[in-house]
């Protein structure tokens, strides 16, 4: 579909403040549906953070043979799946689920890489090394400031998903002063609370995927109310453009 800011009607410019009926009887609408990405890339998250999570909180492995074990499923779920969701959600027009899945499928690739190279033994784990532990740590620092933005932008969406970012923010900020800072008492308490995102995640794509399958909230997610808009959105430039998921 093409697009134009200005349209020309016999030699004379319609500018932003003309009359939109121009744009009703010329715009052609071509639409190419996609389904939610966000469904997929909640359950992603929501399984690669459980393993991870679960292990930081101490309720499973250890740290020589756990990290090769999480390497393949933090890769394709947290990873794979959740990157090529913030994909298709740029498709869907939806910056913030482009955002937060982009990052978090980045940093779950990465994660798994790195557990990949403890277990192989190229680099140290950071229960092993205070460089690394600290080093490690300002990943989660970076990964936090971008999450609590989201939280933020999220709050306009509904409110499952803003509890999902907000208890994801605050899991990675407690492990990230938990390593730089070497309070390591911080990280079980981390993991927690990442458990916890993860589990409001699984109930969040549950409920675009009931909705989704049913045709009709079937879960609540805590959406606000929004003013009805036109289909045809001229107000940004996109005629016949949906916006989201």
């Amino acid at each position: 579909m093409t697009h134009k800011s200005d349209a020309v009607n016999g030699g004379r410019v319609l500018d932003e403040g003309a009359d939109l009926s121009y744009w009703r009887t010329h715009t052609q609408i071509s639409l190419q549906p996609v389904a939610a990405p966000s469904i997929l890339g909640l359950f992603g998250f929501a399984a690669s953070t459980f393993m991870v999570a679960a292990h930081l909180a101490g309720w499973y492995g250890d740290d020589s043979t756990t990290p090769l074990v999480l390497f393949p499923f933090a890769v394709m779920f947290g990873g794979v799946a959740q990157f090529l969701a913030g994909m298709w959600s740029y498709r869907a027009r939806d910056g913030l689920a482009t955002a937060m899945h982009g990052m978090w499928g980045s940093f779950w690739l990465a994660y798994g890489l790195y557990n990949l190279l403890i277990a192989t033994k190229v680099v140290p784990a950071p229960a092993a090394s205070h460089a690394a532990q600290v080093t490690f740590g300002y990943w989660f620092i970076v990964l936090g400031a971008i999450t609590w933005v989201g939280a933020l932008a999220a709050m306009a969406a509904n409110a499952a998903l803003t509890s999902v970012l907000v208890t994801l923010a605050g899991g990675v900020t407690l492990l990230a002063i938990g390593w730089v800072a070497s309070m390591k008492f911080l990280v079980p308490i981390g993991g927690i609370v990442l458990v916890a995102s993860a589990a409001l995640a699984f109930y969040t794509a549950s409920a675009m995927m009931l909705h989704s399958t049913f045709g009709r909230p079937v879960l609540p997610v805590g959406k606000p109310r929004k003013e009805v808009r036109s289909g045809i959105q001229y107000e940004f430039g996109e005629p016949g453009v949906k916006v989201g998921q």
